[in-house]
């Protein structure tokens, strides 16, 4: 990947918790438009990766590079201004709030009310669910929702973790569908279990073990790699 191809340049990206350090030396590229598969078994820093790129956790060491600026030191709220979106892997929706005040709340973001049917268009569940709470909706529909909401920030890089835990069989497949179109026009970063699913999605792939990349390469590289199976065991 050349240089002027990637949105997002990490270089040697330390952090952790406290004293307790997670990340040692990540190094990653990710394309302007495209999807990349975060892999690895539980505790091998995915989501501490991702909150350190959206802010919430700081870095220790290393570099952020997002659309050409440095961001490293920068609060959440000015990445996310910078065009930087994240769907966490729990609490992602207000469970109190309708759907519709959810989306009014990601609306808000970028003053883009008139976006919110793009969303309903594109998760078509979400427009029979408008009044009710949150709380109340499928697995898969507050996943929806928590996506819907994010993309009305216009994000030039999406940040999802585990998009599709807890969700039914054919739900996932209608996400995984969404994302893969969402692909085509924006960059994506999803730490995601099912293997399969996200090598089939995305177009690249990075094997987290134990805070550092042991793996990369393409999907099909990764899929192939004897190695990759170790990686992910329990």
């Amino acid at each position: 990947m050349s240089e002027h191809e990637a949105i997002l340049k990490v270089d040697k990206l330390c952090s952790g918790y406290g004293r307790s350090q997670v990340l040692f030396g990540i190094d990653l590229a990710c394309p302007n438009k495209g999807s990349i598969a975060l892999l690895g078994r539980n505790g091998s820093g995915k989501s501490t990766f991702l909150k350190t790129l959206v802010g919430e956790l700081k870095s220790t060491k290393g570099s952020i590079s997002f659309d050409g600026a440095e961001v490293q030191g920068e609060a959440t709220e000015k990445r996310v201004r910078r065009g930087i979106g994240y769907v966490p892997q729990e609490n992602a929706v207000f469970a109190s709030l309708s759907v519709r005040e959810n989306l009014a709340l990601g609306a808000a973001v970028k003053r883009s009310d008139s976006d919110i049917d793009m969303v309903l268009d594109f998760f078509p569940k979400l427009g029979a669910r408008l009044k009710f709470q949150a709380g109340t909706l499928s697995g898969g529909e507050r996943k929806m929702l928590a996506i819907g909401r994010a993309l009305l920030g216009k994000p030039k890089l999406l940040l999802l973790d585990e998009p599709t835990e807890g969700v039914w069989i054919g739900v996932i497949e209608e996400i995984a569908d969404r994302l893969t179109l969402l692909a085509k026009d924006m960059a994506l970063i999803i730490v995601e279990q099912h293997v399969e699913l996200a090598l089939r999605v995305c177009g690249h792939a990075y094997v987290m073990d134990r805070g550092t990349i042991a793996l990369s390469g393409t999907a099909s590289e990764v899929r192939d790699n004897p190695k990759l199976v170790r990686f992910l065991a329990p």
